[in-house]
């Protein structure tokens, strides 16, 4: 794992997106501290940290779109697949180069409540509170938009489709509340989820039968729990896609809240998402 964690980490500035990243994320965060901090007067760090985080919308799927999609583009894949190493291992040096990308401009960011500090009152628990939060949500981020550039050979699709999910996750609290909270609908939105799950499976597997079968399930099961209780999905679609938020659950940082669920949710989410990375590999391994 070492060795793919440092080809992949010194790839990031052979070709300058690592500097990109670092330079685009640290310009912004002194933008916004100069905005709100110095020039508003505010000591607290946690309110320019608020606005930085809009900026993952574009750096987090530019430094992600090469990390999987750029081997399987230039048929190099086939030779970390030969390696004696697990694809796990694989994964996991790709995605902790990045993380370690990303750590850079985080401890640059680790000195400016030190520097607020002169000019104000700082609170420290929560601006440290702030930017921890702020590493769990980028490191988050990261591992969906590594899933989705290993998805395809593309480069430009792997940056597309992430910059598409980062958005949607950063809009989906607006979104859960345009949607009506009748049971009818969530019925409706749960449904197309059981189709969209089975599809997903069918992507990662390759195997039409059992991805219909866990379709067929999930569906079933579904129906079966509206007819036996309709009033259970009384807002229920509306609800998960707020327990999805994942930018929401950043506030509580900003606000001084340390809210261990908020970090398990994070750490889960990541997980999640680097094991459906490992699934991706190991379907185009045997492919």
């Amino acid at each position: 794992m070492s060795a793919i964690f440092k080809r992949e980490f010194k790839s990031y500035f052979i070709n300058m997106s690592g500097a990109l990243f670092i330079s685009v994320l640290l310009l912004f965060t002194g933008i916004f501290v100069t905005a709100l901090n110095l020039l508003g007067q505010y000591a607290a760090f946690e309110y320019a940290l608020e606005n930085v985080i809009i900026v993952f919308l574009l750096i987090v799927p530019i430094l992600s779109m090469k990390s999987i999609a750029e081997d399987k583009r230039a048929r190099t894949d086939t030779l970390l697949y030969s390696l004696p190493i697990r694809l796990s291992s694989i994964v996991m040096g790709k995605y902790l180069a990045m993380l370690a990308v990303f750590l850079i401009p985080s401890g640059i960011m680790a000195l400016y409540p030190l520097l607020l500090s002169q000019f104000g009152a700082v609170n420290f628990a929560t601006a440290y509170a702030s930017l921890f939060g702020f590493v769990l949500l980028g490191a988050a981020l990261i591992a969906l938009c590594m899933f989705m550039s290993s998805l395809t050979e593309s480069q430009v699709i792997a940056a597309v489709v992430g910059f598409t999910s980062v958005l949607l996750l950063y809009f989906i609290h607006a979104i859960a509340d345009m949607i009506p909270s009748t049971p009818a609908v969530s019925l409706a939105c749960f449904l197309v989820l059981a189709i969209l799950a089975a599809l997903i499976l069918h992507h990662l597997t390759k195997n039409i039968a059992v991805s219909a079968i866990i379709g067929g399930v999930l569906t079933v099961l579904v129906l079966v729990l509206f007819v036996i209780s309709p009033s259970i999905f009384e807002g229920a679609f509306p609800s998960l896609l707020n327990a999805f938020a994942l930018f929401q659950r950043y506030y509580d940082f900003t606000y001084g809240i340390f809210n261990l669920k908020d970090v398990l949710f994070y750490l889960s989410f990541t997980a999640f998402f680097l094991f459906l990375t490992g699934k991706s590999l190991d379907k185009k391994r045997w492919a």
